[in-house]
């Protein structure tokens, strides 16, 4: 029976088995690159925007306790969408194979650029947990944990690499809004000329990024839709592919009409104040 045992034991782990059994070099690149994401993250949290932005920005030293929890987290929220989003533009004009076949397209960039951001979002998770009282927000948690599970199937099974990627184009939208509360708690006027400069430059962006772009994602998926390829996604992967992009997409057209409300309002309060203050300003 022991020589059994130890035959049995000797076929279970052949070659083949530990290749499906331990993670091959790829995937262990991944998971050091989600890792090294995340530590960076951290450090520019902790130590580089603190040690910045209190040089660069004299009013970051005046700021409360809470705003300066916010201030390094939106610094950091900045950094990233700028990192992702050209990462994301370099995969859309460059990557034929993710371009060619959008759904099981050679995947391997797109998933350096999610592990880049899944690294991101599990730092950012661990940070508004930790300052809850600070930055703690239900519907950031909610985007943070649908985020992580879509991507799961990115890095995990390798599907949907051209849509994923697309959905990362909406991160340049991210710095005009964290400039938008730069401004605010610095205590710059809404009718000043940079704030109004970023508001217009937020609207258009946010417009791009989020909505003008809606049409060729669709178009794609609709393209996909009903194949081969289509119906080699597992269902779990089909219906959170489908359903969170039009929830997302949803609540991007409703954050468009609130900023394109504000933006006009801003402008046209602007507009009304020009008359009044160049005729205070004459003289006799």
């Amino acid at each position: 029976m022991a020589e059994g045992m130890s035959v049995k034991h000797l076929l279970y782990f052949t070659p083949g088995t530990w290749g499906r059994v331990a993670m091959d070099p790829f995937s262990q690149l991944i998971l050091l690159i989600s890792v090294v994401s995340f530590c960076t993250f951290q450090w520019l949290f902790h130590s580089v925007s603190p040690w910045v932005s209190s040089r660069i920005s004299p009013g970051f030293l005046k700021l409360t306790l809470k705003q300066k929890i916010e201030w390094n987290s939106r610094t950091v929220s900045t950094l990233h969408a700028l990192l992702v989003g050209l990462f994301c533009l370099y995969i859309l004009f460059f990557d034929e194979a993710v371009n060619q076949d959008p759904v099981w397209g050679d995947p391997t960039l797109v998933k350096i650029n999610v592990s880049i951001t899944t690294g991101y979002l599990i730092s950012d998770l661990l940070l508004i947990f930790y300052y809850w009282r600070a930055i703690g927000d239900k519907f950031f948690v909610i985007h943070h944990l649908a985020a992580l599970y879509a991507y799961y199937y990115v890095l995990g099974q390798g599907m949907l690499p051209y849509f994923a990627n697309f959905r990362l184009l909406a991160e340049f939208s991210t710095p005009c809004v964290n400039q938008r509360w730069f401004f605010e708690v610095l205590g710059y006027p809404k009718a000043s000329k940079p704030n109004m400069a970023n508001g217009v430059l937020m609207a258009l962006v946010f417009f791009l990024v989020r909505i003008a772009v809606m049409p060729v994602y669709y178009s794609r998926m609709c393209s996909v839709y009903g194949t081969e390829a289509f119906y080699k996604v597992s269902f779990g992967g089909r219906s959170a592919w489908i359903f969170s992009s039009i929830c997302l997409d949803i609540m991007n057209v409703m954050w468009m009409h609130k900023i394109a409300r504000g933006c006009y309002k801003v402008l046209r309060s602007s507009r009304k104040s020009k008359p009044e203050s160049q005729e205070n300003g004459k003289t006799d």
